[in-house]
C-alpha cells in the first residue's frame, strides 16, 4: 500500500492506515454511488468517522480515549460491511474491493490492540 508521503509526527500508524483505506475506497465508491447512492453515502460517512474518531482519540486519555477508539473500530467495521453489501448486491467488483477490505480489517485489528493493552 502506498502510504501518504506527508510527515506523520502528529499522527500514528492506525490513523495512517485508516487514511490509506479511504484512498482505496475512492474508486469503488464512485461505482457504488451510481448504483446505490445511499449505500455510498453510508460508506463514506463510516470510513470518515473511523479516521475522525482515531484522530480525536489520539488526543484523549484513559476511558475517554478508549471510547473514541471503540467508536472508530465500529465505524471501520461498518465501512467494511458497506463494502460487503456492495459486493453482495453486485454494485462493485470484489477484486477491486479487496485492498480496501484488507486495510479496514487491519485498522480494526490495530484498534483492538489499542483498546486491549
Amino acid at each position: 500500500m502506498g502510504m501518504n508521503p506527508t510527515p506523520t509526527s502528529h499522527r500514528f500508524r492506525t490513523y495512517d492506515l485508516c487514511l490509506e483505506a479511504l484512498r482505496l475506497i475512492r474508486a469503488p465508491l464512485a461505482a457504488i454511488r451510481v448504483a446505490a447512492p445511499g449505500l455510498a453515502d453510508q460508506l463514506q460517512r463510516a470510513a470518515t468517522s473511523a479516521a475522525l474518531n482515531l484522530a480525536e482519540g489520539a488526543k484523549r486519555r484513559g476511558r475517554d480515549q478508549a471510547h473514541y477508539y471503540r467508536v472508530a473500530a465500529g465505524s471501520a467495521a461498518e465501512a467494511r460491511a458497506c463494502l460487503d453489501i456492495a459486493a453482495a448486491l453486485g454494485h462493485a467488483d470484489p477484486a477491486e474491493l479487496a485492498p480496501a477490505w484488507a486495510a479496514l480489517d487491519s485498522v480494526v485489528a490495530m484498534i483492538w490492540r489499542l483498546t486491549h493493552r
